[in-house]
């Protein structure tokens, strides 16, 4: 007999394997964890999945994920603020929330421009942005895109395409992290520090 279980159990570890930061082994300790905690664990679990996967979609608007056509920051009259900061991904979305130092709109483009990939305008929700520009009067547009070649492109791109809006384009400042030790940093964070260098008084 496999002493690692039945069939549904190895599936469970399977599928868990490809989720983000799990491999093999730590999905086999995880679901191990659920089963041993079962009650506690694993049935609250699989109801919070079995809920997630009815409700969950994406804001029609903007991207995000929620539980409704519109998610609750496009909702929210307090964020109408003319700002509108474009992330890369989801993801991206909820880290800036967690920062808690926006309280704009977002756009999420769901990726880069990538001719490797062939990843274009279309793909990435673009021409959507140029026309929430456009219709919902924003005055700043803030590209919070990852500082990758691709990412970089991307902020080019949308420069130029927004370039008759009328909105300011702005984008993150890339260099020393808050607590960032510079004996630690890379040199292309270096750098940037250095570039994005401002006055004191």
């Amino acid at each position: 007999m496999d002493p690692r279980g039945s069939d549904d159990i190895q599936n469970l570890i399977a599928m868990m394997a490809k989720l983000p930061g799990l491999g093999p082994r730590s999905a086999r300790r995880a679901v191990l964890k659920l089963i041993k905690r079962r009650d506690l664990l694993l049935l609250p679990l699989a109801d919070a999945l079995q809920a997630v996967a009815t409700t969950a979609r994406e804001c029609q608007r903007c991207g995000n994920i929620g539980t409704a056509d519109l998610c609750d920051i496009c909702t929210d009259p307090a964020r109408a603020t003319g700002e509108l900061c474009v992330v890369e991904d989801v993801s991206d979305l909820w880290a800036m929330e967690r920062a808690g130092g926006f309280k704009g709109r977002y756009h999420v483009l769901g990726g880069t421009l990538s001719a490797l990939d062939a990843v274009g305008p279309e793909e990435l929700r673009i021409p959507e942005l140029a026309q929430r520009v456009s219709d919902e009067g924003i005055t700043e547009v803030i590209l919070a895109l990852n500082a990758t070649v691709d990412g970089l492109t991307t902020a080019h791109y949308i420069v130029d395409a927004l370039e008759n809006s009328g909105a300011q384009l702005t984008s993150l400042a890339q260099g020393v992290p808050v607590g960032g030790e510079l004996d630690y940093l890379d040199d292309g964070t270096i750098t940037a520090a250095l570039r994005a260098r401002k006055a004191l008084q």
